[in-house]
C-alpha cells in the first residue's frame, strides 16, 4: 500500500487504458452519428454491421480520431514538462529576490557610513578653518631690541667650535696614549741556509762551529744538518731566526764567506715569514 500511495502521490496514471477505450468507443460513436450510418444487428454473432459504401470514411475518420488522442497524450506530457519548467523558473526568481535584497542591504550600510564618514570629514574642516587672527603691531623699540639679540659675528658658533675641537683632541690623545701601551709586533723570519765547503777533506765540525760563532742582536742559530752533495762531498744545512729590522741575509753570507778555509759558497735554500 505504500508502494501504490508513493506511485499516485508522484502522478502515475493506472486507469489510462480504460480512458483510452472509452475515448475511442466515443469517438467511434460521434463519427457514426454525424454519417447517419444504418446499423443492424446480425442473427449469427449479434453484432453491428456496418453499411459497406462508407467503410473507407469510417476507417478515416477512426485513424483521425486516433490522431487526435495521441496529440492530447503528448499534450498532456508537455504540459507536465512546461510545468517543471515554470517551477524551476518560480525558484530562480526567488534566488534572485533573495539576492536582490541583500544587495539592496549592503548599499544601505555603505550609504549610512560613508555619511558618518563625510560628517566627521566636515567637522575636523570646520575645526582646522579658524578666524584669521589679527596682526599685531610691532613697535620701534621691539624692533630695536630684536636687532641687538642678533650676533652678526658668530660669536656663539666660534665658542661651539672651539669646544668641539678640543673635545677631539682629547679623544686623539687618548686614542695615541692607549695605542702606544700596546707591544710592537717583531717581525721574524725562518732562514735555510746552505753552506758549501771546498772539498771532501773540510772538516764540516769545525765549519758548522765556525757558523754557530756569529753572533749578532736578533739572531738566533736553530737545528742543522749535513746533505751529501757528489763525489763524497756534503754541505751544511743550518736554520736560523732573525728579526727583519735587525739582521738581513747579506749580513749573514758576509760573515759565514769571512771563513774563507772552509766555505766556497752561501746559498738561501728556504726564507719564510713568521
Amino acid at each position: 500500500m505504500a508502494a501504490l500511495a508513493e506511485a499516485m502521490r508522484n502522478g502515475i496514471w493506472f486507469e489510462r487504458p480504460k480512458f483510452e477505450e472509452a475515448e475511442y468507443k466515443y469517438q467511434e460513436y460521434l463519427v457514426r452519428s454525424s454519417t447517419g450510418e444504418n446499423v443492424v444487428a446480425t442473427p449469427v454473432t449479434g453484432t453491428k454491421k456496418v453499411d459497406a459504401k462508407k467503410e473507407g470514411s469510417v476507417s478515416q475518420q477512426i485513424a483521425q480520431a486516433r490522431q487526435k488522442i495521441q496529440n492530447s497524450l503528448k499534450d498532456s506530457s508537455s504540459s507536465v514538462a512546461g510545468e517543471a519548467e515554470v517551477e524551476a523558473l518560480r525558484k530562480q526568481v526567488e534566488d534572485m529576490a533573495k539576492e536582490n535584497e541583500l544587495l539592496r542591504r549592503m548599499v544601505t550600510e555603505m550609504t549610512q557610513k560613508f555619511d558618518k564618514l563625510d560628517g566627521r570629514l566636515s567637522a575636523l574642516e570646520s575645526q582646522g578653518d579658524g578666524a584669521p587672527s589679527k596682526p599685531v603691531p610691532v613697535t620701534v623699540e621691539e624692533e630695536t631690541d630684536d636687532d641687538d639679540d642678533v650676533d652678526l659675528f658668530g660669536s656663539s658658533d666660534e665658542e661651539e667650535d672651539a669646544e668641539a675641537e678640543r673635545i677631539r683632541a682629547e679623544r686623539l690623545a687618548a686614542y695615541a696614549a692607549k695605542k702606544s701601551k700596546k707591544a710592537a709586533v717583531i717581525a721574524k723570519s725562518s732562514i735555510l741556509l746552505d753552506v758549501k765547503p771546498w772539498d771532501d777533506e773540510t772538516d764540516m765540525g769545525e765549519l758548522e762551529t765556525a757558523v754557530r760563532s756569529i753572533e749578532a742582536d736578533g739572531l738566533k742559530w736553530g737545528g742543522s744538518q749535513l746533505v751529501k752533495v757528489a763525489f763524497g762531498i756534503q754541505k751544511l744545512q743550518i736554520n736560523c731566526v732573525v728579526e727583519d729590522d735587525k739582521v738581513g741575509t747579506d749580513f749573514l753570507e758576509e760573515e759565514i764567506t769571512k771563513f774563507e778555509d772552509f766555505v766556497q759558497s752561501v746559498d738561501i735554500a728556504a726564507f719564510n715569514k713568521i
